[in-house]
């Protein structure tokens, strides 16, 4: 009668040099034992991105990063569209302004791509401003609206991202704006620090005469000084470690689930599947936050997780196709169904209202609600009979 088992596994720890894959399996094999649950072939072992980052111990410093962009982009520095977050960007602004002699910091608004809002979105509208074509300084933006106080932490990311850039020495100039073109008559040289909409502000910021533009992706992409680097991500999906320190997204995902699979399957003869998995993909309908801080919900997985779910919508089946049946018969008749569906739905009315998002996407969410980011202690998500259906039971 079960379907689909999210369980949270307790692992030790985990510390730079640990073997990462060693623990995962050991963890998931002695919940199983001391819970008394079977594992099943396509049962999926995730663990999350920060322990994998740790194990291989993908750190720099904030130092590092100083020295990456005065190398690339010089004294004066635009940052453009950077999420309100201590956690996320609050260290990497740090690192940015101590490789800078002037930081020129354009925020959107009323919020950022992540849903953290500066300004309620009915007080902007009653205010007459239009924020696609408006750039407010940082005394027109108090004057209009106030000092402006995260939602949940009550932080002012304004007054807070403005000290740190004081604080390493170099001058702080905040604007507001939508446009990202906005910020050439103050710096040339840009760094696009927006996530998932980072290639368009890049393009164009150069299509109207940027000196130099890049992302994210772009710092800390190689090591610098022997320091830690993500080749794809550079500081995407990066977290503060300590005052000084960053955790990167890990470099070796990919490499890291492959050999949970193998060693798994060698250990036991059962194929389950393997990811590491960061933030999930899912929006706070209070908060308005949108909860995929990382450059993408699963940087590493085996091959049988690729692809979207291919599923038949049961209520449209029991309302349209078997409206007259009941009990076993109706039960059968959609059973049969679900067996004989397509290679592909896509497009078909009896898929409506099924998710259209990648198992990853999916499977990610899941793990990350379960695993949660404070004190459960379970780095690891054992996710059991993902792929089964209402035929399978």
């Amino acid at each position: 009668m079960a379907g689909t088992i999210s369980r949270g596994v307790r692992a030790p720890i985990i510390r730079e040099g640990d073997d990462i894959v060693t623990i995962v399996v050991d963890s998931v094999l002695d919940a199983a034992r001391q819970d008394g649950f079977a594992i099943h072939d396509r049962d999926v072992i995730a663990v999350t991105e920060a322990v994998v980052a740790r194990a291989d111990g993908n750190y720099c410093t904030t130092d590092h990063i100083a020295k990456d962009v005065q190398n690339k982009l010089g004294d004066t520095v635009g940052v453009v569209f950077p999420i309100l977050s201590r956690n996320r960007f609050a260290i990497c602004l740090r690192g940015i302004a101590r490789g800078a002699k002037k930081v020129v910091v354009l925020l959107s608004y009323p919020a950022d791509e992540e849903g953290n809002h500066l300004v309620d979105e009915d007080v902007l509208l009653d205010s007459g401003i239009n924020p696609y074509s408006k750039t407010l300084t940082e005394a027109e933006f108090i004057a209009l609206f106030g000092e402006p106080k995260h939602t949940f932490t009550g932080v002012n990311y304004v007054e807070y991202y403005r000290s740190l850039i004081e604080e390493e020495g170099a001058e702080a100039k905040i604007l507001f704006a939508n446009d990202p073109t906005a910020i050439l008559p103050y710096a040339q040289n840009i760094i696009c620090a927006n996530i998932h909409e980072r290639e368009r502000t890049k393009k164009r910021l150069l299509k109207a005469g940027a000196k130099k533009a890049i992302t994210l992706c772009d710092i800390m992409n190689e090591s610098v000084d022997g320091s830690g680097y993500q080749p794809d991500y550079g500081l995407l999906g990066s977290n503060k470690a300590t005052e000084n320190t960053i955790k990167l997204f890990p470099k070796n995902a990919q490499a890291v689930a492959e050999a949970i699979q193998a060693e798994f399957i060698a250990r036991t003869g059962i194929h389950v599947e393997a990811m590491v998995y960061g933030d999930g993909a899912f929006k706070d309908p209070v908060g308005k936050i949108w909860e995929l801080a990382d450059p993408v919900v699963s940087p590493g997985y085996t091959s049988g997780l690729n692809g979207l779910p291919n599923e038949l919508k049961l209520k449209y089946l029991a309302d349209n196709d078997f409206k007259g049946l009941s009990g076993l018969e109706l039960r059968e008749a959609i059973t049969q169904r679900i067996r004989e569906k397509n290679a592909s739905l896509k497009g078909q009315m009896v898929s409506q209202g099924t998710t259209p998002r990648r198992l990853t996407d999916l499977i990610g969410s899941l793990c990350d609600l379960t695993s949660g980011s404070g004190d459960k202690g379970t780095p690891i998500v054992l996710v059991q009979n993902y792929f089964n259906n209402y035929a399978d039971a």
